[in-house]
């Protein structure tokens, strides 16, 4: 094995770096605009994360610009890392989170989307600080190496090595044939639906401010909010959580079928299986949910919801909806304590942690198309052992699939679940009882937020001790690049030399 390219890594972290302080750039005009006393403080840290970049940039101009996969793999894993790093300066440097395993928490948060905080008190916070923590969901959302991906071609490189490393799921499509095309049309599409969302929010009677931090936040699947109660602040204005359900859906859907949309190509959506299933899970579960609130549910315990909001059954289907969508989107908002709804709801939402929006979206967890594709694959067993010698494909959109890529979603799903064990069992050795643990593993490794028992919706990741925090960042990691690309950097064949 070749060995590796160390000068072309470090040159993209440096240039990643630089990016993430010109973000930080956006973060000093907001504060300065809202006077809230931060202003000098994240330009310092925005000037300290450039300084860096432009130095491992300058020290690796010559570079040989030939990027392989095991680049990829390291660049992509390292730069979420490095990202974390220099994006818990603005916490750090305004004292908004000023130890150091909280600041890092909430930054890997951020940017794997996952929308856990530590904060007791949002609302505190300086408007700058607000709008960094939003930003790092932005960022996060589309993916800091997409992003790189449609610079790198001004650079020389090739970048179909990172695109591979950070969307590793069973299918790749691309809207054009070269990446970096891709890169930008998606991007495109990323940013129109944050102003629309954003325009909305605001027509709808939200603060400009809180607008552009929900917009940025439902876009990315993330789920940091500007206010302690998330959007349950405005379960009295029902068309602005509408306007955010409409966009939660939107974002766990495969961003490639928004171009197709655009494009006009109705036909070619309704045709993709993955879509199909995704809207059939979301209201189909909804109605469900809607039903046993409606009828069941002891809303009295509500720590959030006043009673009296679920006297019409409009206002249960809204709060299911948002709660299902939510979940199997990844985004983390909150309008409602479902942890306090019925038994059997409750362990419904723990069943939808491993569900996950589409491929290609802003969306965690395992993804509806392996499950499809798993689905699918466990009937043709069936039908094989009926018929030994029928020759029996899985199918998807029509056409059979490879048993190389049945074989890797079976691989990667008995992976995420080994994980979630692991993830569980390492939380319940620091002490957390078996909801919590199991609770914050699922939360985590699927980049979801809010989870059970001390971490329920209505709580924070405060209460985890030192090591659970890194633990729990460790897993939204890992589970934001989908497993392989970081578990494969941690085995010893991936760094030897051949």
């Amino acid at each position: 094995m070749p060995k590796l390219n160390f000068k072309i890594i470090v040159y993209i972290m440096g240039l990643l770096l630089l990016c993430n302080g010109g973000f930080m750039l956006i973060a000093t005009l907001v504060s300065w605009v809202y006077k809230d006393g931060a202003t000098v403080q994240i330009a310092g840290a925005s000037v300290t994360t450039m300084m860096v970049g432009m130095l491992f940039m300058f020290v690796t101009r010559d570079y040989a610009k030939k990027l392989k996969q095991r680049e990829g793999y390291i660049i992509v894993t390292f730069g979420w890392i490095f990202m974390a790093l220099s994006g818990m300066l603005p916490y750090l440097f305004t004292d908004a989170i000023p130890d150091i395993t909280n600041a890092f928490f909430e930054t890997m948060s951020g940017y794997t989307t996952t929308g856990a905080t530590i904060l007791d008190d949002i609302e505190v916070l300086p408007e700058g600080v607000l709008l960094w923590r939003s930003l790092t969901h932005w960022i996060g959302g589309m993916g800091i190496i997409v992003l790189a991906v449609a610079i790198l071609p001004l650079l020389g490189i090739g970048g179909m090595q990172l695109f591979a490393a950070e969307a590793p799921g069973p299918s790749a499509d691309k809207l054009k044939p070269r990446i970096a095309d891709t890169a930008k049309r998606l991007w495109l599409i990323y940013v129109g639906y944050t102003a629309a969302e954003t325009i909305l929010l605001n027509l709808a009677g939200m603060s400009f401010f809180d607008a552009v931090n929900h917009a940025l936040s439902t876009l990315s699947t993330g789920g940091f909010s500007t206010k302690n109660a998330s959007v349950a602040y405005w379960n009295d204005q029902p068309l602005i959580q509408y306007i955010i359900i409409v966009f939660m859906f939107l974002a766990g859907t495969n961003f490639v079928m928004s171009y197709f949309a655009f494009k006009g190509k109705i036909q070619r959506i309704l045709h993709e299986d993955e879509f199909k299933w995704y809207a059939i899970f979301v209201f189909g579960f909804a109605i469900v949910a809607a039903l046993l609130i409606y009828f069941y549910a002891d809303t009295s315990q509500s720590t959030i919801v006043h009673p009296k909001v679920w006297g019409e059954f409009e206002s249960a289907f809204r709060h299911a909806l948002f709660q299902i969508l939510t979940v199997i989107t990844t985004t983390g908002f909150i309008t409602a304590d479902f942890t306090l709804w019925t038994p059997f709801l409750t362990i419904f939402f723990f069943g939808l942690f491993f569900l996950g929006g589409s491929a290609g979206s802003t969306s965690g967890g395992v993804k509806v198309v392996r499950h499809i594709i798993m689905i699918r694959n466990g009937i043709a067993e069936f039908k094989r052992a009926l018929h030994p010698n029928a020759i029996v494909p899985v199918r998807y959109n029509g056409k059979g699939i490879k048993g190389e890529i049945v074989f890797n979603i079976l691989g990667f799903f008995i992976l995420y679940m080994l994980a979630f064990i692991i993830g569980a069992m390492g939380l319940a050795a620091l002490g957390l009882d078996f909801p919590t643990a199991i609770g914050g593993a699922a939360s985590s490794l699927g980049n979801i937020g809010p989870a059970f028992g001390d971490l329920s919706p209505v709580d924070n990741f405060n209460s985890l001790p030192m090591l659970g925090k890194w633990w729990s960042a460790f897993l939204m990691l890992i589970g934001r690049l989908e497993l392989f690309t970081v578990l494969i950097i941690l085995t010893p064949m991936f760094w030897r030399n051949r």
